[in-house]
C-alpha cells in the first residue's frame, strides 16, 4: 500500500502534475489523490485505471507483483538486435526470446519489448522488401535500382545505431518506449 501511494506521488512529480491537475486531469476527487499520496488509502479498480492514464503508466508497473528493475538486462535486450548482423531475422527472435523470459519478471519490459518487437518486425519487412526490389530491378535493368540499395543500407544502419542509443539510455536508467509506434504485431 505504501509503495503506490509513493510511486503515484513520485511519477506525478516527474510529469510536473500538481495534485490538483492531476485529480483534475484523471476526473478524481483531490481529497482522494492526497489519502493516496499520504498512504491514508489504497487506489482501487477504476480510479487506479483513470490515475495510470492521467500519468501514462501501466498499471502492471504500478503493482509491481514481484518484479524488480535490472538496467544490465534492458541494456542487454536494446543490443539484441544487433543479433540480425550475423543471423538474419535475428533482431527478431533474440529480442522475443529475452522478452518472453523476463516480461513478467522486470519492471518495463512489457511495454518496452512489445515496441521494439513491433518496430523490428516493420524494420525486417521493409528492409528485406528493398533488398529484394533492388535484386529484381537488378536482374531485370529497370531504372535507377541503386536507390534502392542505398535505402537498404540506410535501414541497416538506423537498426545499428537507434539500439545503441537506446541501450546507453536504458544504462542511465531512462526506461522509456524509444521505437516509433508504427503497426501493433506484438502486444
Amino acid at each position: 500500500m505504501k509503495n503506490i501511494g509513493q510511486k503515484i506521488k513520485s511519477i506525478r512529480k516527474q510529469k510536473g502534475f500538481s495534485q490538483e491537475e492531476l485529480a483534475d486531469r484523471a476526473k478524481v476527487n483531490l481529497r482522494t489523490i492526497q489519502r493516496i499520496e499520504n498512504v491514508e488509502s489504497e487506489p482501487r479498480g477504476k480510479t487506479l485505471q483513470l490515475i495510470c492514464k492521467v500519468l501514462e503508466v501501466n498499471i502492471e508497473d504500478i503493482l509491481d507483483y514481484g518484479k524488480q528493475t535490472d538496467r544490465n538486462f534492458l541494456v542487454i535486450f536494446h543490443l539484441s538486435v544487433l543479433s540480425c548482423l550475423v543471423i538474419p531475422i535475428g533482431n527478431i527472435i533474440l529480442p522475443l526470446i529475452l522478452w518472453m523470459n523476463k516480461k513478467d519478471k522486470i519492471i518495463g519490459l512489457h511495454s518496452i519489448g512489445a515496441n521494439l518487437l513491433n518496430f523490428q518486425i516493420v524494420w525486417t519487412v521493409v528492409s528485406f522488401s528493398s533488398i529484394i526490389t533492388f535484386a529484381l530491378f537488378k536482374i531485370m535493368h529497370y531504372g535507377n535500382y541503386e536507390y534502392f540499395f542505398f535505402i537498404f543500407i540506410g535501414l541497416y544502419v538506423v537498426n545499428i545505431v537507434l539500439p545503441i542509443i537506446f541501450a546507453v539510455k536504458a544504462n542511465k536508467g531512462q526506461t522509456q518506449i524509444y521505437y516509433p509506434k508504427l503497426i501493433k504485431f506484438v502486444r
